[in-house]
């Protein structure tokens, strides 16, 4: 069970920044194909923001909706990219060439661009989840203990 940090000070601040950063974590995602960061670097900044709320604020709501992201996401963010690679390869004959898939409306630099996002929202996800994964698995609850 992870206990609450017990400072109003930590809890207070954690309450202002965390939104703040979440904010800057999907920034980086969403423009990660024109400037440094992208799906990767969006996914730690929120994998971090949400490491930080289990830490200050313990087991409760947040937590469980925590745990629950990540047990349902886990693996979500691999099948979206592996379907947009996929698409793309059936209907234009290369994995993740989304600019020569055909859509009506939609021009090529618009497919590339979203073809990208998405694929780089896959990786968010994943690597987010990972995180989280990676942290309940190192929690006292889940370790095994040694023999002495």
């Amino acid at each position: 069970m992870i206990q609450p940090y017990d400072s109003l000070i930590a809890q207070t601040l954690c309450r202002v920044l965390i939104p703040w950063l979440q904010l800057y974590g999907l920034y980086v995602l969403v423009h990660g194909h024109v400037s440094p960061g992208g799906g990767f670097v969006g996914g730690v900044v929120i994998g971090g923001t949400l490491l930080l709320s289990l830490l200050v604020y313990g087991n409760g709501p947040v937590s469980r909706m925590i745990t629950r992201f990540a047990t349902y996401g886990e693996g979500m963010g691999l099948l979206l990219f592996a379907a947009l690679g996929t698409l793309s390869l059936l209907w234009a004959g290369e994995f993740l060439n989304y600019g020569s898939v055909s859509v009506p409306g939609w021009e090529g630099p618009v497919r590339r661009w979203t073809g990208i996002l998405l694929t780089m929202v896959g990786v968010f996800v994943d690597v987010a989840v990972v995180a989280v994964a990676i942290f309940y698995s190192l929690s006292p609850d889940n370790v095994e203990q040694g023999h002495d």
